[in-house]
């Protein structure tokens, strides 16, 4: 079947935007999901129970249920209770909640693989606990959570398609609404993959970029 050019060219300016849209909201998902992700993973290394076990039992309920369904949720059970909710927020709302589950894992395993002699070494200097984690613990920490916080990015970024279903037009709806008028399923959805691929090849040489900066930095 030979694509119809003229028709993905007109197609693209619209595609291009909702491309745009769909990076608006996974910056907003993980950026808010970071500082959810820092606290929640904090939680978990706490010594006190009735802050550990609120921020495990959390971090399992998102990360044991499909993202779709805790969009369904929050857009359409909230109005049932009487809080209705425009659809860029629970989109930003249900990403954020969902990233900050995985980010939090990924702190919590960033800040173990640091040695406990750090820690020891803080606080012989006369450091307090909260004073160690900030100045020591932490930047070491950042440094290596950076693949995984570039992979949790790009799944955002592909997941955040999910967002279509509450008729949000990001990237995947502004593809579906072309198609529902012009009826050219495979030109679209081909350039539509092509704009992920991009986007996803794009935020994968950030994140090698910053990787080789940071090693720079440490010789």
């Amino acid at each position: 079947m030979d694509f119809d050019l003229s028709l993905i060219s007109n197609s693209i300016p619209l595609l291009i935007k909702g491309a745009g849209v769909t990076l608006e909201i996974t910056a907003l998902a993980v950026g808010f999901g970071l500082l959810v992700g820092l606290c929640l993973g904090l939680g978990q290394l706490s010594k006190s129970r009735i802050l550990r076990w609120p921020c495990k039992i959390y971090v399992d309920v998102i990360r044991g249920t499909p993202l779709l369904v805790q969009i369904f949720i929050i857009y359409f059970a909230l109005p049932i209770i009487g809080h209705r909710i425009d659809p860029f927020v629970a989109a930003v709302t249900a990403c954020s909640l969902n990233s900050g589950a995985y980010v939090a894992e990924i702190f919590r395993a960033g800040i173990q693989s640091i040695s406990l002699d750090q820690m020891r070494a803080g606080l012989s200097l006369g450091m307090t606990t909260a004073q160690t984690m900030r100045y020591i613990i932490l930047p070491q920490a950042i440094k290596r959570i950076i693949p995984p916080l570039g992979n949790e990015f790009i799944a955002m970024l592909k997941d955040s398609s999910l967002v279509s279903v509450i008729g949000f037009e990001e990237l995947t709806r502004s593809g579906q609404l072309i198609i529902a008028e012009t009826y050219a399923t495979m030109e679209i959805w081909t350039v539509v993959a092509i704009l992920y691929l991009v986007m996803t090849l794009t935020i994968t040489q950030l994140v090698g970029f910053m990787e080789r900066r940071l090693r720079l930095v440490e010789r």
